[in-house]
């Protein structure tokens, strides 16, 4: 089990209700299509970011694989374009959660927790 959360470029949606139909959009448009784009430059740097803390598992050696935080590996592969949907071992969420979405902030990023709606 996973905790999700989605990070995207652009302008951040006013009610959480608006940001749950800007993130089934950019979803749709660029998870769910099966049309992969580069992730942007914003993205790439935001994921840079948040593995200097916490690795990406790939990165990780074979004895530590089970203590990372992160459900799913290349983190890169999660990423479309403006859009990064990361899964968090449910376990570690309640610690990591909040360092992904402090960090969208620091970097002008929108943080969304699909699971309950809201915008973080």
């Amino acid at each position: 089990m996973s905790f999700d959360l989605a990070v995207w470029e652009g302008s951040r949606p006013l009610t959480n209700e608006a940001g749950l139909e800007e993130f089934k959009r950019l979803y749709a448009k660029y998870l769910e299509e099966g049309v992969s784009e580069e992730p942007s430059a914003r993205v790439k740097a935001f994921i840079a970011a948040i593995t200097e803390k916490y690795p990406d598992i790939v990165d990780l050696p074979e004895d530590q694989v089970d203590d990372g935080v992160w459900s799913d590996s290349p983190l890169m592969s999660n990423a479309s374009g403006p859009l990064f949907y990361v899964c968090v071992r449910w376990s570690r969420a309640e610690d990591v959660a909040p360092f992904v979405a402090d960090v969208a902030r620091e970097q002008g990023l929108i943080c969304f927790d699909p699971q309950s709606g809201e915008l973080r």
